[in-house]
């Protein structure tokens, strides 16, 4: 029984939402669309809940509604959702890729329209990486997510898809999301800032907002524009080098977002939410990796609520990058720490599946 519906959005942006689309809809939304065909609220908040808690993708599953009534609402209002076209899991860990259908405009086919999304198992809870375009622009030189080109963005009900369709798929409830997976999150802001009401809302899915997590790799005006919401999610900034130019190479936004004014955004989120920043960078051998390069990264940060992972850079086709030694790693790692910087080295899953941070792609074939 629902007894309590996410209303209406916190804060004072204004949300777009898909002409009809349903599974994207706040409980306001929905309930204004159903008094406009004279069917009471309750009707609404069924709805909701079999839309987001239960995350169905067909009105015939909604076993509490008249059949009549079931009929009328698939012809009005679209249920979008994703198919599974190719499931991997890991022999070496519980991690699980998927390779998700979209609907192209006719239906769900093994096309263009698709992303991946991991499923990973941790000792506090299951966790979905969340992909959040199809495709990306940003083009950093170790992430092989921008190879194969931006096609759109994702709706909220796509991402929401995501989770829907691997729980039913792990039998488990995700308890944590990671906005991390295909795509810049941050290039996608209202469809991400409404999935995320969404995700959150009681009535639906219902994670805490402390159990997600938001990675950009810094649109500077962005991260401004959710300071401004106080939402008390995790902001994950991708940085990778602690210099300019280097930054620049392997990171084009640098170049119009540098770390003189991102550094500074950063600094004034972690203050104004009390939120501790998650900083992202990568070990790539010989380039960014050196103990004089640590103490730069330290100086950089330096006063800013937050704490650094070490990611070891995994392979991708197209780039000549490997990843730092773990000698090289721990060097560097001590070195943060002693200057003040909380440093931990993240653990790699799902490398046997392509699956880890930087190695999601869109894809167009394979079997299940």
């Amino acid at each position: 029984m629902v007894t309590e519906i996410c209303t209406t959005p916190v804060g004072d942006v204004a949300l777009s939402v898909p002409e009809l689309d349903v599974k994207s809809m706040y409980f306001t939304e929905l309930a204004e669309s159903f008094a406009a065909l004279s069917l009471p609220e309750y009707r609404g908040k069924q709805v909701f809940s079999w839309l987001q808690e239960k995350g169905v993708s067909s009105y015939g599953e909604m076993s509490n509604l008249p059949q009549a009534l079931r009929g009328e609402l698939a012809e009005r209002f679209p249920i979008y959702h994703c198919e599974i076209l190719k499931r991997q899991i890991s022999q070496r860990d519980e991690t699980v890729k998927y390779l998700f259908a979209l609907h192209n405009g006719t239906g769900y086919s093994n096309n263009e329209e698709c992303v991946e999304s991991v499923f990973l198992r941790y000792r506090y809870g299951d966790t979905l990486c969340v992909s959040t375009q199809i495709g990306c622009k940003m083009g950093c030189a170790f992430c092989a997510s921008a190879k194969g080109g931006f096609v759109r963005n994702l709706r909220a009900s796509e991402m929401l898809g995501q989770i829907h369709a691997a729980q039913r798929d792990r039998n488990t409830r995700i308890s944590h999301v990671v906005l991390m997976g295909m795509g810049e999150p941050l290039d996608n802001f209202d469809n991400v800032l409404r999935f995320v009401r969404l995700v959150t809302a009681p009535g639906g899915l219902h994670i805490g907002m402390r159990n997600l997590s938001l990675s950009t790799c810094g649109i500077v005006p962005r991260i401004y524009d959710l300071l401004e919401q106080h939402l008390p999610l995790t902001l994950s900034v991708s940085l990778h080098a602690p210099e300019e130019a280097l930054r620049s190479r392997l990171m084009p936004i640098n170049r119009r977002y540098p770390l003189s004014e991102l550094i500074p955004a950063c600094r004034q989120y972690a203050q104004t939410t009390s939120r501790r920043i998650s900083f992202e960078y990568a070990m790539i051998d010989g380039l960014n990796d050196s103990p004089a390069q640590a103490l730069e990264l330290a100086k950089r940060i330096r006063g800013i609520l937050c704490h650094v992972n070490l990611i070891p850079v995994n392979p991708i086709e197209q780039s000549p990058y490997q990843p730092s030694p773990a000698k090289r790693i721990e060097v560097f790692r001590q070195t943060l720490e002693q200057h003040g910087t909380p440093c931990t080295v993240r653990r790699t899953l799902g490398s046997d599946l392509d699956a880890s941070c930087g190695q999601l792609r869109r894809q167009v074939s394979g079997d299940s």
